[in-house]
């Protein structure tokens, strides 16, 4: 929905990748490459913001010839311009514990984001060999998610999203993507009004709220189009590329 509000001079962009930056084949069409080409060479700092891990992040940032911050898993992880990890959020390990037997008792599917894997279906023998970033909630039954919702909500201390409808997402409490994209602007001296940020789901309204021009893909969550100051079309029609078009350059 637009707002009335004039756009700021763009400076930095922001952008998720599922379900935005990627298409339906979890790939970068040639017109959202193209025009993130003519961003960067308007001097537009392009940033990936993603709840993805650096392991299936990395490669597209490459891809698109980024040479600057990579903010993954919800803003857990910073990493700099030559690959450095410059921030690390964890999990408590016993956080971990406990929403792994939820989704035992509740029997969920669900993947847990350690610092150097990503576990689906199945965890390590011992928790505490490895450190902790995300643990994500995989769940059909809409009744059973509401539950478990409900269960996170009332535990307290968790920073809790989705990156889809059918899913919840759980980081430390405080570890957002507008979190991570404040630090990557402090760095570059660039303030978060000069940001656009681009996104699909409620792990994207944080950055979407608080960055001086919020968009939404045109296949976004309701409340993520209600939150953005603009909506563009959908990650299968280029709408990173239109909005990079119309509004940043």
């Amino acid at each position: 929905m637009e707002k009335y509000k004039n756009t700021p001079k763009i400076k930095l962009i922001a952008l998720d990748m599922d379900g935005t930056l990627l298409d339906e084949h979890g790939e970068i069409s040639v017109q959202n490459r193209k025009a993130i080409k003519e961003a960067k060479e308007k001097g537009i700092e392009v940033v990936i913001s993603t709840g993805r891990s650096i392991l299936t992040s990395r490669e597209h940032a490459e891809s698109l010839e980024l040479h600057s911050y990579l903010i993954t898993v919800n803003g857990s992880e910073i990493w700099g311009p030559e690959g450095e990890l410059m921030e690390r959020n964890l999990v408590e390990t016993e956080v971990i514990q406990w929403m792994w037997d939820l989704s035992k008792t509740h029997k969920t599917k669900f993947w847990a984001t350690s610092c150097d894997q990503v576990w689906r279906n199945e965890m390590p023998e011992n928790l505490t060999a490895y450190e902790w970033l995300k643990f994500g909630f995989d769940i059909d039954d809409d009744a059973v998610r509401e539950t478990i919702l409900k269960d996170l909500q009332a535990k307290g201390n968790l920073e809790i999203s989705n990156s889809s409808l059918k899913n919840i997402e759980v980081n430390a409490m405080g570890v957002n993507k507008a979190k991570g994209i404040q630090r990557v602007c402090d760095r570059l001296g660039i303030s978060m009004e000069n940001v656009m940020a681009v996104g699909d789901s409620l792990n994207d309204i944080a950055m979407i709220k608080e960055c001086g021009w919020g968009v939404a893909m045109g296949n976004a969550q309701d409340i993520v189009k209600e939150t953005a100051d603009v909506v563009t079309s959908s990650n299968t029609e280029d709408g990173v590329a239109a909005a990079i078009r119309k509004w940043a350059l």
